[in-house]
């Protein structure tokens, strides 16, 4: 069985909600990244070991946020050593708007992850993009590239739309079910 983390930075809790249906789905790990963008004691040395790491942000102004930016700036020391090299990547992220430059977000986890020579892998998921469709439908943002989310400015994180967390569990389900693909026995 691999060993997958999620690390994660919320503003406003619906982040954190995705975060726990992506690990849900994953039977993963969380680790927060505080409002000081530091991780827990720990942290770090989780990550070493995870077989999988499964990145996630709010996307505010069109990326992640500046606490998650703190993260990615600190994993220059893995970076040096190599230390997340062909480990499972994959992101997600939420959003006020419909839209909200959602993909720049997941772009910038991916790139992310392209620098540590990660795996990064896909949402996998067909779109609900039908005149059947209903917001609530699984996928029915449309990502191909990661989970994502739509919550209101105004919603608070238990009004996140059951479909939205079902994405992201399935999601994180996936990317436990491909991290066990790549995983030595």
């Amino acid at each position: 069985m691999s060993k997958v983390v999620v690390v994660y930075h919320s503003g406003y809790g619906h982040t954190q909600r995705m975060a726990q249906s992506v690990a849900e789905g994953a039977n993963a790990e969380l680790i927060a990244i505080d409002a000081d963008g530091n991780l827990p004691e720990g942290g770090w040395e989780a990550l070493a070991a995870a077989d999988a790491i499964i990145m996630g942000s709010p996307t505010y102004m069109g990326s992640v946020s500046w606490q998650f930016k703190k993260f990615a700036d600190a994993s220059s020391k893995p970076w040096f050593s190599q230390q997340w090299k062909d480990k499972i990547a994959a992101g997600f992220t939420n959003s006020a708007g419909m839209n909200g430059d959602k993909l720049s977000t997941l772009h910038y986890l991916f790139t992310l992850a392209m620098q540590h020579g990660m795996i990064w892998v896909s949402q996998g998921l067909m779109p609900s993009n039908t005149k059947a469709a209903q917001r609530n439908d699984v996928n029915y943002l449309v990502s191909y590239s990661g989970a994502i989310a739509q919550s209101p400015s105004d919603a608070s994180a238990n009004e996140m739309l059951p479909g939205d967390l079902e994405t992201a569990r399935q999601f994180g389900e996936r990317v436990a079910a491909i991290a066990a693909r790549f995983t030595k026995a």
